[in-house]
């Protein structure tokens, strides 16, 4: 992990010829936002100086309370290799957001990911690592430069260039976030026609979600300067597979020893291990609404494209939520196969260590979630049931339901970030059921 100064900062922007930098921040949805500065207001910003009006932004504050400043994270600045610019180099800081008074604002998803990461430590956990493995479409453009729903290409898994596409586009995606210190890991075309994936090494939980959202933002740009429109929306086509985020989670003590790892266990699982999928298990459905928050998230999660319909774990059945990868030893992670893109990174973790943790500090070995075998997808409703295995909510309405009756996820995100986000999501559930959709009308008009 980097550790710079405020003297190592100047003396990079200097050295590097930067003439502008963004101070960067995510509101309560997961979009970045921005304040830009000239480099000659570099000091001032790393002295906390910069003000912005916080009312203005999705689940911040009134407009009574609208001064705030931004404190960037001095590790996380880095120049923007992607932007063009004949002036100069731009940079960027990722900071978080206090209010007018010096305190850290509630409502700052950054800082309610950090609470979380105090409580594991308090709790004797020395690292919460995360691995992200996010897919994404590739889209042509319109005439009028707006995206259309038409793929790059018609490939599929590891399909290779003529009949891939987007090989370039990935490339050059890779090579960029290389220049910004990822460690790129794999980057493939997926099963869906136009649908991509680049993998990027696992990282502490706060920088890895600094990272996905640094990742988005280049992937978005590098597809532009090619002509093409990258989404993350999860299910963009019907009838082919959607696109998902498997979150690949891992803890260690003090000493980097993985706790995951048992090697005297038959699945080689510690007993903490066990007790977090089954934290997860029992707040999958409460935390459905962060880790899959839009009307889309759920028209992935159905059953015949791989994505998880139902709440259950095991370390080699695919129709799980949670999945065991066969590595062992520091290897060992739990991938959680449900998580979208669309969602805000910062308060998906910071929910997932808070269920984790729940099960590490509460459920006894008689009451863990035993894994699953059987393929899934072909149980009725009435096996499942018997099995215990739930499904995940099928809607955003009542993904929205299971949030308000599960008080772990109101203590995690705290009274301002839930009640913001839970208005933000009633409003964006009300207005898509009032829209008639073209099935409607081609199913209803002429009966």
């Amino acid at each position: 992990m980097k550790k710079y100064t405020k003297s190592d900062i100047l003396e990079m922007a200097k050295r590097e010829e930067v003439s502008y930098v963004r101070l960067q921040f995510s509101d309560i949805l997961g979009n970045i936002k921005a304040v830009e500065i000239s480099v000659s207001q570099l000091s001032d910003a790393l002295d906390n100086k910069i003000i912005f009006d916080g009312s203005s932004v999705e689940g911040f504050v009134r407009i009574k309370e609208a001064d705030m400043s931004l404190h960037p994270d001095y590790d996380t600045w880095t120049v923007l290799t992607f932007e063009d610019s004949s002036y100069g180099k731009v940079a960027r800081l990722i900071c978080d957001v206090y209010t007018s008074y010096g305190k850290p604002f509630q409502g700052d998803p950054r800082y309610i990911l950090k609470r979380q990461i105090r409580a594991m430590n308090d709790a004797g956990i020395g690292n919460f690592d995360v691995g992200f493995e996010p897919e994404f479409f590739l889209f042509k453009l319109g005439p009028d430069g707006h995206p259309v729903v038409e793929p790059i290409d018609d490939g599929s898994y590891f399909d290779l260039s003529p009949i891939d596409g987007a090989q370039n586009i990935r490339r050059d995606i890779a090579l960029e976030l290389e220049k910004m210190g990822f460690v790129i890991q794999t980057a493939h075309h997926e099963v869906a026609p136009g649908q991509e994936e680049v993998n990027f090494r696992f990282a502490h939980v706060l920088e890895a979600c600094d990272n996905l959202q640094t990742f988005k933002q280049i992937v978005k740009c590098v597809a532009r300067k090619h002509g093409y429109h990258a989404t993350f929306m999860p299910k963009p086509i019907q009838g082919i597979n959607g696109s998902g985020m498997h979150t690949n989670c891992s803890i260690s003590d003090n000493e980097g020893v993985n706790l995951f790892y048992d090697a005297e266990d038959p699945m080689k699982l510690s007993l903490v291990c066990r007790q977090f999928i089954t934290g997860i298990i029992n707040h999958a459905r409460g935390m459905a609404a962060i880790t899959n928050p839009t009307v889309n998230s759920y028209k992935r999660l159905i059953p015949g494209y791989e994505a998880p319909c139902y709440v259950c774990w095991s370390d080699a059945n695919r129709s799980s939520m949670i999945r065991i990868p066969a590595s062992r030893g520091q290897g060992t992670r739990a991938e959680l196969r449900h998580v979208d893109a669309m969602s805000n990174p910062y308060l998906a973790l910071a929910c997932i260590i808070a269920a984790g943790l729940d099960g590490i500090k509460n459920i006894k070995e008689e009451d863990l979630i035993p894994p699953v075998y059987d393929n899934i997808f072909t149980l009725t409703r009435e096996q499942r049931e018997a099995q215990g295995i739930m499904n995940l909510p099928e809607n955003l309405k009542d993904a929205l339901k299971e949030m308000r009756a599960d008080p772990l996820i109101y203590q995690t995100l705290g009274e301002h970030a839930f009640n913001k986000f839970l208005a933000a999501k009633n409003i964006e559930w009300e207005t898509y059921r009032s829209i008639i959709t073209e099935w409607e009308l081609k199913t209803y008009l002429s009966k």
